[in-house]
């Protein structure tokens, strides 16, 4: 997801005197490596697209010379493609090494550098301990696993325009029994060596795959939405009775020999919930840190950060709740009673949800009317506000995003968990709207996306703590745009997110270094952050199984309001903050890539203004 270029060579010739011709021809040659690189890069790109026909629909690029992938879904053997994947990976790599960094200008090597690191983040898991994620080292969890993701893939990624749309629909409808068995194999595979989820994890998958299996095939959520796209589309075929047959014949026996190998699989999974349970856990877990985190704090480091945030946070949420007349118990207790209120609960009802997403639409509404304040580049990029899919809620995250399509042919997304009403109380939603939505991670995602500027590589890479710092940080600047100004506990929601966040370093760290257990981490939660407890534990939950994301968020924006921080007191009266936000245009990296590129802007600002101005009849 995203970024350009502040120091580009244009900008950097642009701050030069005319008559320095010397350091304009340095500069010119030494960039001249950068077409050399872009050309890797694009060739990676397109080789990346070819070998991941789900990538190339997600970015709506199935079409023209990829027209054929939209018919496929990856068919091979997960351990066959997992080193197939990797072989490939350390030949990009070798590739990139190849372009010398003295050949190129300012951006190509943030590019090259950030480039880099992504792909021998790559190598690591499959290298190191023959998986496919540190970060996600189960194959099949209550949030991972084919049964899981290709329903929701071929709903959302997959459009249907046309006939031929309907056919490879139908056509990867019938591949889909094929990975799930593939998945199977290699669950089990990957169990004898001890990867295996937890036992709730796999009573939690187990219900959502019967709840996938549970309708007769005309009536499963796969069918019905080719037979409603289409429809909608006039486009004429027996869709239904071609995609019922599939499923019956197809993918219900997958799915039964997918639930009969879990449940002979249960009875041997290792007790405890975190990472210290897998062989090698510790360095397993250290990698996900890193990963997440794109830093290299340990996990004791990290727990500290947590509880002094925690702290923190606590005490001011305290202030605004006595403020509020809540003077009774913990901050934990007192932000679970205003949860419990009537007032602030909608309807546990389909007029309930609909009347729920509604404000959340005129929540996003308003914020587009503040973003100016604080930028000059905002996203063109239409989003959808969607509940997730029923069959999949029981173990989905409570919140998520997905973007939009690179052509533009699909809207980006951002879906709400509303399994239980009772998660979601009024005060809460604002400060979900502006970390998925606007100024949050549509916003961030958007711009890059739609940068002409950086390598379309670059758009593909994800760093958690990257953007889900920017996220938390979207969060503080809709404080900042005055969105809280008369709604005391509106403020007193998007404090409680930070609260949540501060408390998951504790939770992770805990879980996976401490040995916590799921009830204790889910007792913490609920103490601490007063969240409904069904919502924590399914928080919880997803720690155990997506090892050291969950620290992302608070490191990450920890890093962003820290740089920004620094470049205000560098450029003091003269720091402008929507040229700060302008960072966005260079795309998500590392954090420590981040930090260094700001003080580079910021040096760059700086050097610009205390220039002198050019004397009459001078040139400039």
């Amino acid at each position: 997801m995203d970024r350009r270029s502040f120091l580009a060579t244009s900008a950097t010739l642009a701050l030069l005197p005319f008559a320095e011709t010397g350091a304009l021809g340095a500069i010119a040659k030494s960039a001249s490596g950068d077409v050399r690189l872009n050309e890797t890069f694009d060739r990676i790109f397109k080789d990346m697209v070819r070998h991941s026909p789900r990538l190339a629909t997600s970015l709506g690029l199935d079409k023209g010379v990829n027209a054929d992938l939209k018919s496929k879904l990856d068919t091979r053997p997960q351990g066959a493609a997992r080193r197939e994947d990797l072989a490939r990976t350390r030949r990009y790599i070798a590739e990139v090494q190849s372009v010398g960094t003295a050949t190129l200008g300012d951006a190509a090597q943030l590019n090259r550098e950030v480039v880099l690191y992504s792909l021998d983040t790559a190598t690591q898991a499959p290298a190191r301990w023959d998986i496919d994620s540190a970060q996600r080292p189960y194959p099949i969890t209550q949030q991972g696993g084919a049964y899981f993701s290709i329903p929701d893939f071929l709903n959302t990624a997959h459009t249907i325009n046309d006939k031929a749309d309907a056919e490879a629909y139908l056509s990867r409808l019938q591949q889909f029994a094929t990975v799930l068995d593939n998945d199977t194999a290699e669950q089990r595979a990957q169990a004898a060596r001890g990867f295996l989820a937890p036992s709730w994890s796999i009573d939690l998958a187990l219900g959502q795959m019967g709840k996938l299996r549970a309708p007769s095939p005309e009536r499963n959520s796969m069918v019905r939405s080719i037979v409603k796209r289409a429809g909608a589309k006039g486009i004429g075929g027996d869709w239904q009775q071609q995609a019922s047959a599939i499923v019956g014949r197809s993918i219900y026996p997958a799915l039964d020999r997918q639930m009969a190998a879990m449940e002979q699989l249960k009875p041997t999974t290792r007790p405890g919930d975190g990472a210290w349970r897998l062989t090698d856990g510790e360095a397993i877990y250290a990698e996900a840190l890193r990963q997440a985190t794109t830093t290299n704090f340990t996990p004791a480091e990290v727990h500290q950060m947590g509880l002094d945030q925690v702290a923190d946070i606590t005490t001011q949420l305290d202030k605004i709740l006595r403020s509020q007349g809540y003077t009774q118990g913990s901050v934990g207790e007192r932000l679970g009673a205003v949860s419990k209120t009537p007032s602030q609960l909608y309807a546990d009802s389909d007029a309930g949800r609909a009347e729920l997403l509604a404000y959340l639409n005129e929540v996003v509404k308003d914020m587009y009317g503040r973003l100016p304040q604080a930028f000059d580049t905002l996203p063109n990029q239409p989003l959808e506000i969607r509940r997730v899919p029923p069959e999949i809620q029981d173990g989905a995250s409570n919140g998520y995003y997905n973007r939009a399509a690179l052509d533009g042919s699909r809207p980006a997304i951002y879906f709400i968990n509303l399994k239980d009403m009772g998660d979601w109380p009024k005060f809460t939603l604002p400060t979900l709207c502006y970390h998925e939505g606007v100024p949050g991670h549509h916003l961030q995602i958007s711009i890059s996306q739609e940068s002409k500027d950086i390598p379309t590589l670059r758009k593909l890479g994800f760093f958690s703590a990257y953007s889900e710092g920017w996220a938390l940080y979207a969060e503080q600047l809709a404080d900042e745009l005055g969105a809280y100004a008369s709604d005391p506990l509106g403020r007193s929601g998007f404090l409680q997110s930070f609260l949540f966040r501060a408390a998951r370093l504790v939770v992770d760290t805990g879980i996976h270094a401490k040995r916590w257990s799921r009830e204790q981490a889910t007792d913490y939660m609920v103490q601490t952050t007063g969240y409904a407890r069904p919502r924590s534990q399914r928080e919880v939950e997803r720690y155990c199984t997506m090892i050291g994301q969950a620290c992302s968020y608070k490191v990450g924006h920890t890093a962003w309001t820290r740089a920004r921080a620094e470049a205000q007191r560098t450029l003091g009266d003269r720091f402008d903050l929507k040229r700060f936000h302008d960072v966005l245009l260079e795309g998500a990296m590392p954090l420590s890539i981040l930090e260094r590129r700001i003080r580079e802007r910021t040096a760059a600002i700086a050097g610009a203004m205390a220039q002198p101005a050019p004397k009459h009849g001078e040139r400039g």
